[in-house]
């Protein structure tokens, strides 16, 4: 099996027809068919189901173009990592993050990790979802996320717990006293677009629906920036983690919440079963730095 059968493969896949996905690849019909056809004998599956108009996925074949998918972007970034590495002769560390998760101490990290002049840090601003994808397919090395994500082939640290606390706009009479739930639902609240699977604002919401409560929604927002200037704005509170409270912003004050326990983890995710390399175990021993320091109070 070569790379290009892998290639002709998820071409098919995503055309769901063999004559557009020739055209597509630059080569004529017959010869594709054939490379298929080689590609399932190898493999000792059907992967796709022949139709009158077309060709749709097997359950088999619905697996491997993941798998494929994954092996080819694996494949473009080690290319593009070795061209730069040759390029600059720098290691290429790459980083994904959710946004919230850069207003604390990783910024100090990515700083300490930049005074090694051999090494080359790039930043991929991933929701946690992205990041395990990103992970698998070799484009990131270590992610920062907030929510739990099962994986066979990626493992998860939680670093800590981290308070959420409210948003509001200055002067509001929600900030004389830390608000409650409750007091907080009587209010507009502006919201992120929960998607698919576990997310930050599929968090923030249950906190309301598991306590009886409805969320009035007065804006969605696909970021954070926008949501404070929402709150600026008086459109209403949200809800955010306590790293948020660095990100000043006229117009907007951060209340903790009247329940202190309310919070949401900060999680590493890397690769499962991998040894760490000398950078990756550099990163290892900052984050248990800058987690004690978390932890014993030294730094919010």
């Amino acid at each position: 099996m070569e790379l290009r059968h892998l290639r002709y493969f998820v071409a098919v896949a995503e055309e769901g027809n063999l004559t557009r996905a020739a055209k597509k690849l630059f080569i004529a019909q017959p010869p594709l068919t054939r490379q298929i056809k080689q590609l399932e004998e190898e493999v000792g599956v059907e992967l796709f189901i022949r139709k009158p108009r077309g060709l749709e996925l097997t359950s088999g074949g619905e697996y491997f173009l993941e798998q494929a998918r994954q092996i080819l972007d694996k494949v473009s970034v080690t290319v593009e990592d070795t061209r730069r590495i040759a390029q600059h002769r720098k290691t290429v560390f790459s980083i994904g993050f959710v946004p919230s998760v850069f207003y604390g101490q990783l910024p100090m990290m990515v700083r300490r990790l930049r005074q090694n002049k051999n090494l080359e840090i790039v930043l991929h601003e991933l929701k946690t979802r992205e990041q395990v994808e990103a992970l698998k397919a070799g484009k990131i090395n270590i992610g920062f996320g907030r929510v739990s994500i099962e994986d066979p082939d990626v493992e998860q640290e939680l670093l800590f717990n981290e308070p959420i606390i409210a948003a509001i706009p200055a002067g509001h009479v929600l900030t004389r006293h830390p608000p409650s739930m409750k007091e907080l639902s009587e209010w507009p609240m502006v919201v992120f677009p929960s998607g698919p699977g576990p997310n930050f604002a599929a968090i923030t919401q249950s906190l309301f629906h598991g306590r009886g409560l409805k969320v009035r929604v007065s804006q969605q927002v696909n970021d954070l920036q926008t949501a404070l200037s929402l709150v600026a704005s008086d459109m209403g509170f949200t809800l955010v983690p306590e790293q948020v409270r660095k990100l000043s912003r006229e117009g907007v004050e951060y209340m903790p919440l009247e329940d202190h326990n309310i919070t949401v983890p900060v999680i590493a995710s890397r690769r499962r079963g991998e040894n760490p390399n000398a950078v990756m175990r550099l990163v290892n021993t900052i984050l248990v730095e800058l987690v004690e320091n978390r932890l014993t109070g030294r730094y919010p």
